[in-house]
């Protein structure tokens, strides 16, 4: 009997949230796709067309740079304090609590350190460059820990395996260990990625909210200190502002596709990854 009612209780909660995503979805679609107009995708903003390109563009790069600081530093750092860190470190427990200390912090605070250090204290300005090191320090938790967990998950006869066919602690991690753990290191990756993409809190004390695309052809590397904003930037400006609150809705639409074919894209990757993991193995 209890396990009738258990598995009434799972699917009931798995209805309501199958329920509460596909209302979710068809309110933005509903709202926002009637002023999905060309003039919304032109390439400079103006406070007619309140184009949504500049953000789009600034999205990509925001993330695509966090991602670039975050993931290296993260991947490192759980490599470290799997396989060459003792067990019983207190440095180790140390690093563990804070991270998961971290990973509940809200987005503003990291919004207002942003502020105090990348902005102010290091003289970058609200700029394209602080805001991605502020998300690169937001999501860097995140990559650490679901690494770590990655690297865990990897049976140790594959280590010792490695170690007996004459191979060295850096070798055996790089052939043996990290492919094995791709596919749980590409999933944190995925989540950082999201949070990157969702953000407003944080990038509105460090990237500005300037609807402009970062000249790289005319400034080069110096365009990383201009101002920017991202897609969820762009929609809260608008909703807040009460004037253009359809091409708010309408820039929720893009968002929702452009994080639908981020998950698609790195989904399929984790498949591929894990049929390529099973086949080696």
């Amino acid at each position: 009997m209890s396990s009738k009612v258990l598995r009434g209780l799972v699917y009931a909660g798995a209805t309501i949230t199958a329920l509460i995503l596909v209302g979710l979805v068809a309110f933005i679609l509903v709202k926002g796709v009637p002023y999905l107009t060309p003039s919304l995708f032109a390439w400079e903003y103006t406070s007619e067309n309140v184009s949504l390109m500049p953000a789009l563009i600034s999205t990509f790069l925001m993330a695509a740079l966090a991602l670039l600081l975050a993931v290296p530093t993260g991947i490192a750092s759980a490599i470290y304090l799997v396989e060459y860190a003792s067990e019983t470190s207190r440095f180790v427990r140390l690093v563990r609590v804070t991270t998961e200390t971290l990973q509940g912090i809200p987005s503003i605070i990291y919004g207002l350190f942003g502020l105090l250090f990348f902005t102010t204290l290091l003289g970058w300005g609200m700029s394209l460059l602080s805001g991605a090191f502020t998300l690169a320090v937001m999501v860097l938790p995140v990559i650490m820990r679901t690494t770590e967990e990655a690297l865990l998950a990897v049976p140790r006869s594959y280590r010792e395996g490695g170690f007996a066919l004459g191979a060295g602690r850096v070798r055996t991690v790089f052939r043996c260990v990290l492919p094995s753990a791709a596919p749980g290191i590409l999933g944190g990756a995925l989540l950082a990625l999201g949070r990157c993409v969702g953000e407003v809190a944080a990038l509105l004390f460090t990237a500005g909210t300037v609807a402009q695309v970062p000249d790289f052809a005319s400034q080069g590397v110096f365009a990383l200190f201009d101002s920017c904003r991202t897609l969820a930037e762009h929609m809260y400006v608008l909703a807040s502002e009460g004037l253009h609150v359809g091409e708010a809705y309408a820039t929720a639409v893009v968002l929702l596709v452009v994080v639908m074919l981020l998950n698609v894209g790195t989904n399929a990757a984790v498949g591929r990854l894990n049929g390529r993991t099973k086949g080696d193995a």
